[in-house]
This record gives C-alpha cells, structure tokens and sequence, in this order.
C-alpha cells in the first residue's frame, strides 16, 4: 500500500493492484492541490469548500458520499454518520467518517471530526489499522480531543491531518500541541508511505507533510 499526504485532510491511498482512493480534496487553504491528481475512488466528508474539490481529481472517480457500506474495485467503503460539532451538527452540520479495507488493512478517515468521544462512534469505527485524524481545532476536534480519540481507537497507527503548515490560511493551529502530546512520533521520509503490513505493537503516530510535485 501507498499513503500519499496531499495536505490538508487529502490523502491518495494505492492499493497493490493499482486502484487509488482519494480524500476530502481541497481547495481555498492558503496552497493547492498537486497537479494531475488521478483516482479511481473520491471520498468526501462533507460538502464544505476545503473538502469538496472532487472536480480537481482527474480519471472519472466514483464519488462517494452516502453513509453506507460498498465495494468498488475491490475496496470496501462504509461511511459512518458524525457530527462536524460539538453541538450534534447544529454549528457547522454533519460528517461522514470512512472506514475503507484494501490490501488487508482497515483504514479509518475521519473527515472533519467536531464532535468529543462517544462510546457509540468509537463502537462504530470499531477495530482500526491506519487513523487518519484531524487535529487543528477550530472547525474539528483539536490535540486533546484527538489524543482522546487515538486512546480510545487504539489503532495501529495514527496520521495526523487538517492542521496548519506556514503557508495555511485557515484559522486552525498546527502539529506541535499534537505531537508533543506522544513519547514516540516517527517523521515520514517526504510525502509518501508505503506499508506491507504492521510489526510495532505500540500505537506508531507517523507525521507526514505534503509535496508539491505532480503526482
């Protein structure tokens, strides 16, 4: 599997046989999205503008949108219902959590998280491989909130998402409340991840900061 970090909450997942899901793609946030972003699969959390740039990403992706569960070129997506609040939606609406299988491993997009741990939701989510988190407050949960989450989850590993880097615009702080939260974080060597599978058993909280270059 590749993971690469496209900024903000945007990532480009490539499973082993060449199929590619990508979330939340953006737009407005101070920076842009890569040139010639391809997919097969879009996932949008919500419809906000930061999220929602599906007409950016290139190859005629399946959009997915509804909280339910599906199989697309062999990935497995089942989005689950949340709040964008701490007000059950009343601020700023709902949103679509994702839980997306491939190569054998069980990744979980968060989306815009507003809302506090709730024993429903993280039952919900259920046994996770990879967490993808956000963590800049403002409009999602922030560091403590998230800390809270990882303890709750306990995946495997932890990639934090929807922060601010020097050239963001968005009123949300960046990694370091985060990140000093953990003994342990692991510094991605650029953009891209790529995994065979899992041999920590601690929690791993792998920090990944986007490129530029077309992909």
């Amino acid at each position: 599997m590749r993971i690469e970090y496209l900024g903000h909450s945007c990532f480009k997942i490539t499973d082993s046989n060449g199929i590619s899901v990508v979330t939340d793609p953006y737009q407005g946030v101070g920076y842009s999205l890569p040139e010639k972003v391809s997919a097969d699969i879009v996932t949008v959390s919500h419809s906000h503008f930061d999220h929602n740039y599906t007409e950016a990403i290139k190859g005629n992706p399946q959009i997915v949108t509804a909280c339910q569960k599906r199989t697309i070129n062999g990935v497995t997506i089942e989005g689950i219902a949340s709040y964008h609040d701490e007000q059950k939606g009343r601020l700023r609406g709902e949103n679509r959590i994702f839980k997306i299988r491939m190569d054998g491993m069980t990744l979980c997009h968060l989306g815009d998280l507003g809302e506090p741990v709730r024993l429903e939701l993280v039952k919900a989510i259920g046994e996770t491989d990879i967490l993808f988190i956000p963590i800049g407050g403002t409009y999602t949960i922030d560091a403590t909130q998230a800390k809270s989450y990882v303890n709750a989850i306990a995946p495997k590993m932890v990639i934090p998402m929807h922060y601010k880097p020097k050239d963001g615009t968005l009123d949300i702080t960046d990694e370091t409340p985060f990140l000093r939260l953990f003994e342990r974080v692991t510094y991605a060597n650029g953009r891209v991840l790529k995994l065979d599978g899992f041999t920590d058993e601690n929690i791993q909280i792998v920090f990944m900061e986007r490129g530029n270059e077309k992909v």
